[in-house]
């Protein structure tokens, strides 16, 4: 009940929420949009003022002198002036709290990735996180920092001046009023044919956003295949959708936009013609009328700023709504501290079921995992391997059953604990765009230089850092851009061994390693994993040959497992991926 209450929240709530510590900023930002509108308003009560007194000289039969108008000439240019000084300082204070606010809102976003399931990020691409993160989060600073102080001045000072035209005459004031519902009536027609298409718009955009990011990511491979002709028709195609999207959405809704922009702050409508029936008839003075017509004109300023912010106000919400989409998603639920102890590291899975959104990946898992032992993961691509080790990473919690480290459940384990027991080296690996040095150091950074450089000596990376231009200073670039795909392997794998920790998971984490150098890094792999628990997913059989235990996945299911040895004699499936691996290696 609560989530869905949750999910129901309206755009202002989060707002308030998003705000909390900067709320007082925005109050004072408020106050200073009411006095802008005020003090903007104020020169035409003297104008007003200014006209009566002409009146009143004139059917006195006194000349007008210019003495007796300079004070109120004086006093509508101060507010003149005050109203500008009053606008400045309210956005000033508005924008910078609305960076802050932004600022708040990635964080919380960027808390959030890192406390959710692997796979509920992995959902998604990296384009649409960054697209959301930066770019549309970046791009409601604006009407944020104007909503709040203007819309909220533009609704408030109206009404008060509204209230105050009731007291000099009810009738016209309610007359001078027609024009709103007959405004609302085209606001209404407008949202109508915008509704389908404004959401049609906004994926179109996000489409577009995507592809961009998806072909400036991937120029490098587009021209090295020649495919740049049909990756550039794709971007094209989704720039060209786009645009064709929001011209249709203008098509549709520019004529009712515009009719309710004209005829909803139109209070000159209705009050003309019935204020002067009702002067001719002696119902309301001159004076009163003249007022009655200069205070509706000062309403339309206001009122514009409102309305005009309907579009803005709407892809505001739309954003917002992405980012409480992604706040709103399931953590992996975990204690804050732990409650039972760890005896030794063991892992047990015990009739694991786990599936990707509606696809089950495995079916009734049971697999031991000794302290100390070197454990293998073999199978045909996609019978769950990985799916496994990610699992025993606690990227996901699994849909039925339970894995347990050194005899507890880990989702009694915190988070934060359970990470330390765990090394995790894929191969996708990613590295920082920091030096070497500070990448490798994330596996401990108590760790000395000392200790990072006997690391990186251990996994075979210390030669080829040694001859880059800067040593261990050397800047690897972004997702570790400026190394080969074999040494950012290596260096994955020199963190995971400065991490120390008792549970290290290699999955396919020599994939890029050439042989020469995955001979060394296996061998160097095998003197750091002493005392460990290692588990490893390698396509090479050939590398997991020696290994205490190797589990055969097939299909989502463990078929077989033992040494190699055993399987060799009792698993026909191994027996004929280990015979193909011989045959395509003697081929080489």
């Amino acid at each position: 009940m609560s989530e869905k209450a949750k999910k129901k929240r309206s755009l202002t709530s989060w707002l308030v929420e998003f705000a909390e510590e900067k709320k007082s900023y925005y109050i004072l930002s408020i106050i200073f949009a009411i006095a802008k509108v005020v003090c903007s308003m104020v020169p035409y009560i003297y104008m007003a003022d200014i006209v009566k007194k002409v009146l009143e000289l004139h059917q006195s039969g006194e000349v007008p002198k210019m003495d007796d108008f300079t004070k109120d000439i004086i006093m509508m240019a101060v507010f003149w002036v005050l109203s500008k000084i009053s606008h400045a300082i309210s956005t000033t204070i508005s924008h910078a709290t609305s960076f802050v606010v932004l600022a708040n809102i990635r964080r919380r976003l960027a808390e959030k990735l890192s406390r959710l399931p692997l796979g509920s990020v992995m959902a998604d691409s990296s384009g649409t996180y960054k697209n959301i993160i930066c770019e549309r989060v970046d791009s409601i600073e604006t009407t944020l920092a104007h909503i709040i102080p203007e819309v909220g001045a533009g609704i408030l000072v109206p009404i008060v001046l509204i209230i105050y035209m009731l007291t000099i005459n009810v009738k016209l004031t309610l007359l001078s009023m027609l024009c709103v519902p007959v405004g609302a009536v085209f606001f209404i027609f407008m949202m109508a044919a915008s509704k389908n298409i404004y959401g049609d718009a906004i994926t179109k955009t996000k489409a577009l956003n995507d592809s961009a990011v998806e072909y400036i990511n991937g120029i490098e491979v587009i021209k090295a295949f020649s495919k740049s002709g049909s990756s550039y028709e794709k971007f094209a195609n989704a720039a060209k959708e786009c645009a064709s999207c929001y011209i249709e959405w203008m098509r549709k809704c520019n004529l009712w936009q515009n009719l309710a922009l004209i005829l909803m702050p139109f209070f000159l409508l209705g009050l003309l013609p019935f204020g002067a029936i009702e002067y001719m008839h002696g119902n309301v003075s001159g004076g009163d009328l003249l007022m009655l017509v200069i205070l509706s004109l000062s309403l339309i300023a206001p009122i514009n700023t409102v309305t005009s912010y309907s579009d803005d106000i709407s892809k505001m919400g739309l954003i917002i709504g992405e980012v409480t989409e992604i706040l709103e998603r399931e953590e992996l639920v975990r204690p804050e501290s732990m409650t039972e102890k760890l005896s030794g590291s063991d892992i047990i899975l015990e009739n694991v079921h786990f599936g990707y959104e509606e696809k089950e990946i495995l079916h009734g898992i049971d697999l031991t995992i000794k302290q100390g032992t070197v454990n293998a993961l073999v199978g045909p691509s996609g019978s769950g391997k990985s799916t496994i080790a990610k699992l025993i990473a606690s990227f996901w919690d699994v849909n039925e059953g339970r894995i347990t480290l050194g005899g507890v459940d880990i989702k009694k384990i915190p988070l934060e604990e359970y990470n330390r027991n765990i090394a995790y080296v894929s191969q996708d690996n990613y590295l920082f765009d920091e030096t070497i040095m500070d990448n490798i150091r994330m596996g401990d950074p108590q760790a000395s230089d000392e200790d990072v450089i006997n690391a990186a000596k251990a996994c075979g990376c210390h030669d080829f850092i040694m001859k880059l231009e800067k040593g261990y200073d050397t800047i690897v670039g972004g997702a570790g851009g400026h190394l080969s795909g074999g040494e950012r392997q290596r260096i994955s794998i020199a963190r995971a061994m400065l991490k120390n920790a008792p549970v290290i998971i290699l999955d396919e984490a020599t994939a890029y390693t050439d042989p020469e150098n995955e001979a060394l890094v296996q061998s160097s792999v095998a003197k750091l994993v002493k005392g460990k628990t290692l588990l490893v997913i390698a396509h090479r059989l050939s590398t997991i040959a020696d290994a205490d235990k190797i589990i055969v996945i097939n299909d989502g299911k463990v078929e077989a497992s033992g040494t190699q040895e055993e399987l060799l004699s009792n698993s026909p499936l191994y027996r004929h991926m280990w015979n193909s691996h011989i045959s395509v290696k003697e081929g080489a």
